[in-house]
């Protein structure tokens, strides 16, 4: 379990990108709303478009764990007087629709395919002892290299994103998509215009 992924000669130690493509200039830093773990599948945390290391971040009050079964899960949860974790099911309360009272001080986010999320889940077993949420509805996702069955399914970077406008709707977080975006467009750009539309406008 750790935080961040051990540093590649020629990439930055803070993004993991490319130096020469390093986004952190894009990254601000911006107050959470409530903190956040965010609990990120190994296969994930060198994935090219590593949205739960963006969030991480640019989130003051995030943390990031990378693994797949966390023995010390139990004992922060523990630390938490309401905890919940950010995983759609019939159970699940749309999030800012609970009341102020319930409003948790630790939000647990599962990172990876949906198949990996559930497995995280599976050999976390404390998680599913937790309120489920689920995002309110909003915008389709901006991650355009991506074909999700449900047009509402959105990367971990921009459910947090989502999550914490809807918590405190006065503040504004979009500046965490920043270099969300400036990724997107940097692997457009790799792909080429036509690979790009040919894969991912034309289907749609």
């Amino acid at each position: 379990m750790n935080s961040s992924a051990s540093s590649r000669p020629g990439r930055c130690a803070q993004c993991q990108r490319p130096l020469a493509r390093c986004l952190c200039a894009l990254i601000p830093s911006i107050e959470a709303a409530c903190p956040v773990l965010i609990l990120q599948h190994h296969s994930e945390a060198r994935h090219a478009l590593n949205t739960a290391r963006l969030a991480y971040l640019g989130l003051r009050g995030a943390e990031l764990w990378v693994g797949e079964q966390f023995e010390e899960l139990g004992a922060r949860l523990a630390q938490a007087h309401r905890p919940v974790l950010l995983f759609p099911g019939p159970e699940a309360k749309v999030a800012g629709v609970t009341g102020a009272e319930e409003k948790p001080d630790l939000i647990v986010v599962p990172d990876g395919t949906w198949r990996k999320a559930r497995l995280i889940l599976h050999r976390n077993p404390v998680l599913q002892t937790l309120p489920y949420w689920k995002l309110p509805e909003g915008e389709v996702s901006r991650y355009r290299l991506r074909k999700a069955p449900d047009p509402q399914a959105v990367s971990t970077l921009e459910a947090i994103v989502r999550l914490m406008q809807t918590l405190e709707p006065k503040r504004d977080f979009s500046p965490l998509l920043r270099p969300f975006e400036q990724l997107i467009e940097e692997q457009i750009q790799a792909m080429g215009q036509e690979t790009y539309q040919r894969n991912y406008l034309t289907s749609r």
